[in-house]
């Protein structure tokens, strides 16, 4: 037994070391050194203060701003400590019953919008803090942003457009809209 435990604890110190230290200095380091934006979580800063990243959603309800997708996180929305969806399925009666009180929200927030509401303006991502939104969640909030800020509707969708990311690579994933990058531009005009 003794012949055994000598070389198992010196392939437990050696691979701890390897995996728990070693391993994570190089990613670390090779992050910062490659990507070092996205190695610091991809803030952004205005004015040089620091006003949010790209990659996690805020939360905004001021009608001259677009609104993002709605957060499952709890105990407040777009809580970083705590990602997570609803997980409800998509019979759960809570579910339904809260996408209809969102669907009637956005309808309150502009009654002349008889647009059909895109499917993630009511509906949280699997995280919870996903920042963008689908370029036609944000087409459909033109007409209330427009109005609140007394723009020419046809001014904001050109910022919807030039904020528009398209898919990586030309293939994967979709269209999408990072609402914190486009309410700057808008706080911009």
């Amino acid at each position: 037994m003794r012949a055994q435990l000598r070389p198992a604890l010196v392939i437990l110190v050696a691979l701890t070391f390897v995996t728990g230290v070693a391993y994570p200095l190089l990613v670390t380091g090779v992050a910062q050194a490659v990507f070092p934006s996205q190695a610091q979580g991809s803030l952004i800063t205005k004015d040089g203060k620091l006003v949010g990243s790209a990659l996690i959603g805020q939360s905004f309800d001021d009608p001259k701003y677009f609104w993002g997708r709605p957060s499952a996180t709890s105990p407040f929305p777009y809580n970083a400590a705590s990602s997570s969806g609803s997980n409800l399925s998509p019979t759960n009666p809570d579910l339904v019953k809260s996408v209809q009180a969102r669907v009637e929200a956005l309808r309150a927030a502009d009654p002349g919008n008889t647009a059909p509401v895109p499917v993630d303006l009511v509906t949280a991502s699997g995280s919870g803090l996903d920042p963008h939104i689908s370029p036609a969640a944000a087409l459909y909030q033109v007409s209330r942003v427009a109005k609140a800020r007394k723009l020419d509707p046809e001014r904001v969708v050109q910022l919807v457009a030039q904020h528009t990311e398209g898919r990586w690579l030309g293939l994967l994933g979709e269209p999408r809209v990072n609402v914190l990058a486009l309410n700057l531009a808008l706080d911009g005009k």
